[in-house]
């Protein structure tokens, strides 16, 4: 009997993520904003062996500004 593949499901924000502390499970931020490892793992570089992905703590990108149309840019 042949098992069926399991399925590669596409991560919320794309398979290609880089680890970092800022997105782990087991980090918080301090007073200056950088990331502290529950663990003690004080390397922001390098992601411990007990990284795991967290996808609520990515920080969305802000919205591009449109630029300023005339009505000049809309007649032909």
């Amino acid at each position: 009997m042949l098992l069926p593949k399991p399925l590669k499901r596409k991560k919320l924000f794309g398979n290609n993520i880089t680890p970092s502390c800022e997105y782990c499970e087991f980090s918080t931020k301090n007073n200056d904003g950088k990331p502290l490892c529950q663990f003690g793992t004080n390397s922001v570089d390098t992601p411990c062996k007990r990284y795991s992905y967290d996808p609520l703590k990515r920080q969305p990108k802000p919205v591009p500004t449109l630029p300023k149309f005339t009505a000049d840019d809309f007649k032909l």
